[in-house]
């Protein structure tokens, strides 16, 4: 007599075995891996408001200053350079313009020219974009976003994230202003990068949260230092920039607020006056 219950239970644990040797599927070539982090820890660095930093866009870059970041250029720094710099333990953010184009880029073809604005006052060949037009730039700004991923890359200066307070060309609001920002700041952290807030800082109240440091040129040289203090409230580092004054009146202040503020030259050269070897 044929026992169906046993063949049945056979048949059973065949297609379990089946199951089990089953492998998961590949990932596709577009599919990024997700890093493992310990518990209650970002996808992200965030840096505290004691880390020092370089920054350079001219000239030879020295790899070999004692601070813990540099910020550097996303188009012109390598990835083999950014890997010398993590060899070290320095951490390295990638600056690139959010808010102008620039007609040197290696990527100028990707802007549709109805989003190019008036030109930006005193920098030949840079002109504000229409933020509003996100269909038109997002393709852009998330290649260059991913560009930095590639690189390796900590975080990212994105600049001239302030264009609706400029003469851009366009009829641009705060509201517009707002939401650009913060969808940079989430694309960025999307790709496991931080993000600077730069300048903009009728806003900082605002965006405080979504950003994870800040980024100022000038601020004791028009006394709107205050501003940024936010950011120090948050334990979020200010990394200050002035070109003009003298270090010896404007770095005490820097110091007393928390700031990591550099004397620079306005090209960003080598040439740096770090106020905390100041104090």
């Amino acid at each position: 007599m044929i026992n169906f219950k046993k063949i049945s239970l056979v048949f059973v644990l065949l297609l379990a075995a089946c199951s089990q040797a089953e492998e998961p599927a590949s990932p596709t070539a577009t599919s990024r891996p997700i890093p493992t982090l310990p518990p209650g820890e970002a996808e992200w660095w965030q840096p505290g408001v004691d880390t020092s930093f370089h920054i350079q866009y001219e000239g030879e870059i020295d790899l070999s200053l004692g601070v813990d970041v540099y910020n550097l250029d996303l188009f012109e720094t390598t990835a083999a350079m950014i890997a010398s710099l993590h060899d070290r333990g320095v951490r390295v953010v990638c600056y690139f313009s959010a808010g102008s184009f620039e007609d040197w880029r290696p990527d100028v073809d990707s802007f549709p020219e109805a989003v190019i604005g008036e030109p930006l006052e005193g920098w030949e060949g840079e002109a504000w974009l229409d933020i509003r037009e996100n269909e038109a730039l997002a393709p852009v700004m998330t290649a260059r976003l991913d560009l930095a991923a590639q690189k390796g890359c900590d975080g990212v200066d994105p600049d001239n994230v302030n264009a609706y307070t400029q003469e851009s060309g366009f009829a641009l609001t705060a509201a517009d202003q707002m939401a650009y920002n913060r969808w940079l700041a989430e694309e960025a952290h999307s790709r496991g990068l931080a993000v600077g807030l730069k300048n903009d800082l009728e806003q900082i109240s605002d965006l405080v949260d979504a950003f994870d440091f800040a980024v100022n040129e000038e601020c004791f040289a028009y006394d709107e230092c205050d501003l940024l203090l936010p950011f120090i409230q948050q334990g979020k580092p200010v990394f200050g920039i002035e070109y003009e004054g003298r270090p010896a009146k404007f770095c005490p202040q820097a110091n007393t607020l928390g700031f990591q503020t550099v004397y620079k030259n306005l090209d960003l050269d080598e040439f740096q006056k770090p106020c905390w070897e100041e104090q």
